[in-house]
């Protein structure tokens, strides 16, 4: 048991001493974010990419980032699992700062990525992708590649994904079924954070849904889930909240049941509602 000692000095002087357990205390706070952000900057050159930006992440909850092109939003996922060290500010699991860690070591501490290219080698079939980084071990031996075939199957099983097989090139798969494919990958890490650039960008509105309904599913299971998307519509339609983000900095982070498109879009441009309505010429 996680205790901590607590002193405390009674009437007649005397300390007391009271044995806590951390983690039940942690269990009372519902709200504690699985994944938190605080003051983080990133410069390229002259060019200020994020100024001071803070991100908390939930379990059981999606968290939709969203802004305009050049906003911040793929460099703050990119700084989150890795690929860019932050010039100032901490990125905190669990209390730790991991700011400093690269994509590998991310993962191994508890953060999932789908970037936007998604990272498939469509020369391999699916369930090759599906362990990329990961590979099937026991006892530091890789198995038997049938062994990969079962756990990538049971895994799209289990997310409600169709395929034809996963012993078929990522190449002759839609987009829909390689971003659900992706998804899978990560999923397959069981890891409580996952982050999704653009996971709908280029998608019909089968796939799109597809792609809803296995984030839902994610989500039930306590996943902390942060979106990077244009899309409003599947923003409103999935998130529990937003946060907005322009030029860099965050504009705000609304309840999705207490905003409006008009208000996100309003602090995505920097424009009043009315203006965005025509008032400006």
């Amino acid at each position: 048991m996680a205790e901590e000692a607590k002193w405390a000095a009674d009437s007649s002087g005397a300390l007391e001493v009271t044995l806590v357990d951390e983690r039940s205390e942690e269990l009372a706070n519902p709200r504690t974010p699985a994944l938190r952000v605080t003051g983080a900057w990133k410069l390229f050159g002259h060019v200020t990419a994020l100024a001071d930006v803070s991100l908390d992440a939930y379990p059981g909850e999606i968290l939709a980032v969203v802004g305009d092109n050049g906003a911040g939003k793929s460099t703050l996922v990119k700084s989150m699992s890795g690929v860019y060290r932050l010039d100032r500010g901490q990125i905190s699991v669990d209390g730790r700062d991991i700011a400093r860690a690269d994509p590998r070591l991310m993962g191994r501490l508890g953060l999932s990525t789908v970037f936007q290219d998604l990272a498939l080698v469509e020369t391999l079939d699916v369930a090759t992708n599906m362990y990329l980084g990961q590979p099937l071990l026991r006892w530091g031996i890789l198995q038997q590649k049938s062994a990969m075939w079962d756990g990538a199957a049971d895994t799209l099983r289990d997310l409600g994904v169709r395929l034809p097989s996963v012993r078929i090139p990522i190449g002759e798969l839609s987009g829909g079924q390689r971003q659900s494919v992706a998804i899978a990958r990560a999923v397959l890490a069981n890891n409580p954070i996952l982050l999704l650039d653009e996971p709908t960008a280029a998608l019909g509105v089968r796939e799109t849904a597809q792609v809803a309904n296995i984030l839902q599913q994610l989500r039930a299971r306590g996943k902390a889930i942060i979106v990077v998307s244009h899309d409003l519509e599947f923003v409103f339609h999935n998130a529990d909240r937003v946060q907005v983000m322009r030029l860099g900095a965050v504009q705000g982070v609304r309840s999705i049941k207490d905003t409006t498109r008009e208000e996100v879009i309003s602090l995505i441009t920097g424009l009043k509602s009315d203006d965005n309505d025509g008032g400006a010429s």
